[in-house]
């Protein structure tokens, strides 16, 4: 996987967390992982096609994405209703509509399909991309982790 790649969603998803969370944002130590893996919880997929094919993943535990969905919206949640989905799926979009115009400007040619919420226990996402998945860990203070999961390559 190219760094050319990642770089705009890491870039991406630390200004625009920092930005509609209004909370300090700090990237944590990034790993690789090429098997499946759990999910925490509450999962924003977006896929990629064109020049690159992949996908990234949003992923978070419930508490984390209730907290943001109230930090995004200015009001409490209690529960993972139809709004904080729709805002978790709308800070996705935001963060990959982002990544994706930098990569444009690059001249990488791609389309997104439009983020899909998985939400559940005993979740896991398996990689059949033959690529290893970046794993970017954003600590998101007293809101949360929010771990930004790139699986991308260049079309065969």
């Amino acid at each position: 996987m190219r760094v050319e790649y990642i770089n705009p969603f890491v870039e991406s998803a630390f200004n625009v967390l920092k930005e509609v969370l209004n909370s300090e944002v700090k990237r944590g130590d990034l790993y690789l992982k090429s098997t499946s893996m759990s999910i925490m919880g509450v999962a924003a997929l977006v896929g990629l096609a064109g020049d690159v094919e992949g996908r990234v993943l949003f992923d978070m535990t419930k508490e984390t994405a209730l907290a943001v969905a109230g930090a995004m919206n200015q009001e409490q949640f209690t529960i993972l209703d139809e709004l904080a989905k729709a805002t978790i799926q709308e800070l996705a979009n935001m963060i990959t509509a982002q990544a994706v115009t930098k990569l444009h400007d690059l001249g990488f040619k791609f389309d997104l399909t439009p983020p899909a919420l998985f939400t559940g226990d005993n979740m896991e996402v398996s990689n059949n991309l033959k690529v290893e998945a970046l794993i970017v860990p954003m600590e998101l203070g007293s809101i949360g982790k929010i771990e930004v999961n790139v699986a991308i390559r260049e079309r065969m």
